[in-house]
């Protein structure tokens, strides 16, 4: 409840993490990759969903601070092109049954309690269509023991064990914390 918190009140100024730029990581899928449908889990202000847009895909988009979802819709609206933005929880998305091609994560999952991951596996599990992927960022807490938000290899093991994983990029964040862009797909 307090992290929820903490992530609305971010959301009355611009949130650190909210650069406008999308990423370089998912620039590259979007070359290699034709459009199909889309869902950024964690979507923000939407930057991502408007580049996945702008490149022809369907782009579902959710968040649960409505403020993003707000902001997301007048990048959208400005943008003239389409997007369906929802403000929702990633690990209980009622009301979407569409299957995906593409899931986004960029710091989402990694902010989730452990309960929360599987509930959100679950969720992606169901979302993705056969053979869709999954390209996810997330940063490395220091130890299983460390509360996250954070991955630890254990989190990668759970996931692995529903998804193949296609390749791994490690780095490091603005705040050099161990990083990495993950790309699963299911089988």
């Amino acid at each position: 409840m307090f992290r929820r918190l903490t992530f609305i009140l971010w959301y009355l100024r611009k949130p650190p993490w909210d650069s406008g730029i999308s990423p370089p990581e998912l620039l590259e899928f979007i070359r290699t990759h034709p459009p199909g449908k889309a869902i950024d889990l964690g979507c923000g202000t939407g930057t991502n969903v408007l580049a996945l847009a702008r490149s022809g895909w369907q782009v579902t988009g959710v968040d649960f601070v409505p403020r993003a979802i707000r902001a997301a819709r007048k990048k959208i609206e400005r943008a003239n092109v389409t997007a369906d933005l929802r403000v929702g929880d990633v690990t209980r998305l009622d009301g979407i049954a569409d299957q995906y091609d593409l899931a986004l994560d960029i710091g989402c999952f990694h902010g989730l309690s452990q309960q929360g991951r599987r509930d959100y596996l679950t969720q992606l599990d169901r979302l993705l269509a056969p053979r869709g992927f999954w390209l996810m960022y997330g940063f490395f807490r220091p130890s299983a023991h460390h509360a996250p938000p954070g991955l630890v290899e254990a989190d990668i093991d759970l996931i692995s064990l529903r998804f193949l994983l296609r390749s791994r990029q490690n780095g490091f964040d603005k705040r050099e914390r161990p990083s990495a862009w993950f790309l699963f797909q299911k089988n």
